[in-house]
């Protein structure tokens, strides 16, 4: 049996077939066409904000000095930094933001949208913090390090070293209400943005995750948490009391791993569906969307989803 679902794109309601599976209020099934939303195009009519770019260098660290060694120790790296700063923003003021992991992948799209949404007021006026990784990908990383485990040592490190920097550099005030704080990101980048409001939510309550890594993927192992994110759905979630968190997830039908087997820990379908339902049985405000005919971290469904997705995250927000 087909149930009809409205899905909001941009400014449209686009109606969708979605299976019995997700006859559910808050998920939905899109696709397999997308077309970018029109909040991610430039509109001249609107104030634009401005978009600073600098690099913290490892060295300047006090929690990741580095995982690379070589012969004369820690190899040093660098990583790359982009801050919007909305032009409706009086400086010196406390200012609501979003926090982007592997942001500058984020660089082109998530300026403008906020661009135009924030003109229109679907948006508060809020500065986006664009930070990519120390660099490689997956287990023996220094993005796998920071992204993949199941602590609070990376939000640490935006709380006491990123924020700060990007205050003094440019005269911005962030808000300590959590109520005002998202974090958001793909693949390792989603996982990381959960691991952020669930380990801190008196800082962050708000996230927005493509194809989340809430598999098995943790560098280095935990005794307490040896499946790596994957316990989020299997045992964290369940078993913990409801934390006042407010979710946006996404998972394509072709994800990573979508055709593996439940013993390697390693679909992505299956790991976001049953983030999904676990999210639910504890009464979680979540949103849940399946992309039919998709890949991991797709840039058609980001580019149709991003704006509407922003402004259900941001549902019930009033600064203070």
């Amino acid at each position: 049996m087909k149930h009809l679902c409205c899905w909001l794109l941009g400014a449209a309601v686009v109606p969708l077939l979605c299976s019995s599976a997700f006859a559910d209020e808050n998920e939905f099934v899109i696709g397999p066409d997308y077309t970018d939303a029109p909040e991610t195009k430039v509109q001249d009519d609107v104030p634009k904000g401005t978009v600073h770019e600098f690099t913290m260098d490892s060295k300047d660290s006090k929690i990741y000095k580095g995982i690379a060694k070589n012969q004369k120790g820690t190899v040093p790296y660098q990583r790359k930094v982009a801050v919007y700063v909305p032009a409706q923003y009086k400086a010196g003021k406390d200012v609501a933001f979003i926090v982007a992991q592997d942001g500058l992948g984020y660089r082109n799209v998530l300026p403008t949208v906020l661009d135009n949404m924030i003109a229109a007021k679907r948006l508060p006026v809020m500065v986006a913090v664009m930070i990519n990784s120390g660099g490689g990908d997956s287990l023996g990383s220094q993005r796998g390090l920071e992204y993949d485990t199941l602590d609070d040592v990376y939000c640490k490190f935006i709380e006491s070293e990123v924020l700060p920097l990007i205050s003094e550099k440019f005269n911005i005030r962030f808000t300590n209400d959590p109520e005002g704080r998202a974090t958001m990101g793909g693949s390792s980048g989603a996982a990381a943005a959960f691991t952020m409001a669930w380990s801190h939510p008196e800082l962050y309550r708000r996230v927005l995750s493509y194809s989340g890594t809430y598999v098995n993927q943790q560098f280095p192992v935990s005794r307490k948490t040896p499946l790596g994110a994957w316990e989020y759905h299997e045992n964290l979630i369940k078993r913990s009391r409801k934390k006042p968190i407010r979710i946006w997830l996404h998972v394509s039908e072709k994800d990573n791993g979508w055709d593996r087997d439940e013993a390697s820990y390693h679909n992505w379908v299956m790991a976001n569906e049953r983030m999904a339902a676990v999210l639910k049985d504890k009464g979680y405000d979540y949103r849940y969307v399946f992309a039919k005919k998709a890949g991991h971290t797709d840039g058609r469904v980001l580019r149709a989803t991003l704006p509407s997705a922003l402004e259900w995250l941001w549902q019930g927000y009033k600064a203070r």
